[in-house]
């Protein structure tokens, strides 16, 4: 059974079908690539799948459950949590804090705990932070730990981004263009990272990428959007020589 189904997914802004009828499903253990032209709908369904839109039609299953609809934080609770294009940090704390953060989510910790402590409530802040320090030298960020987030690199900034989303201590982790703004360097650096997350964390990922090489060189599956509607899958090399998907990224006379 498949970790993640979804099924005739749409959503309709107005008169405008921003994802019609999209079908998708990933494995335990994948890491799936979600690409296509720019509108295409691939965050849209980000979006759709983790709780930010309610679609207007289709279903949502995740472990055999329907998720359908379901808030945000219902959503990472469950163990489908994302990261966002415009890398989203507390620019001020210091990175090993901004990875703590991440770490409430399954903590239970509550405001009158925080304000009252516990001995339970300590010594969950204590495996918290032993966990963040884990995270972190995972994702090599562990020579920044105490450095703002806001004096990162650019490359440090995303890595911390899905450091954050690891602490939610996901089942799925859904990676909204994690390459942006990078370098060839940097782009294989995290395409590395990526992979090593997978294979150490026993994680499944899926990934929204326009970065072709680093979509090519990473992903087992491929699924490609255009104008809402999926129009291929299959291997890297499928829909690198898949003419529907030439014809959308080129247009016709380029096939």
């Amino acid at each position: 059974m498949a970790l993640l189904e979804v099924k005739g997914l749409t959503k309709h802004f107005g008169g405008l079908a921003a994802v019609d009828g999209f079908n998708f499903e990933v494995n335990e253990g994948e890491i799936v690539g979600l690409i296509g032209p720019n509108g295409a709908g691939k965050t849209t369904c980000f979006n759709l799948i983790n709780g930010v839109f309610p679609p207007t039609k289709g279903t949502i299953r995740f472990a055999g459950e329907d998720i359908t609809g379901l808030r945000p934080d219902r959503v990472a609770k469950k163990g489908l949590v994302r990261t966002f294009q415009s890398t989203t940090l507390f620019q001020l704390f210091p990175t090993l804090l901004n990875v703590v953060t991440g770490c409430h989510l399954h903590s239970g910790l509550s405001l009158m705990g925080a304000l009252f402590p516990t001995k339970l409530m300590r010594q969950r802040e204590r495996e918290n932070l032993a966990r963040a320090q884990e995270i972190i030298a995972l994702l090599g960020l562990g020579d920044w730990a105490m450095v703002p987030a806001k004096d990162l690199p650019h490359g440090q900034q995303r890595a911390l981004g899905i450091a954050i989303a690891l602490a939610a201590e996901p089942k799925l982790l859904m990676l909204d263009e994690p390459v942006t703004g990078m370098n060839p360097e940097e782009t294989n650096q995290m395409v590395r990272l990526i992979r090593k997350i997978r294979d150490e964390r026993k994680l499944t990922i899926v990934l929204v990428e326009h970065d072709m090489r680093a979509v090519m060189g990473l992903c087992e599956r491929i699924s490609v959007l255009s104008f809402g509607q999926k129009i291929a899958e299959g291997t890297p090399e499928e829909i690198q020589n898949n003419k529907d998907v030439i014809e959308a990224y080129l247009g016709v006379d380029h096939v």
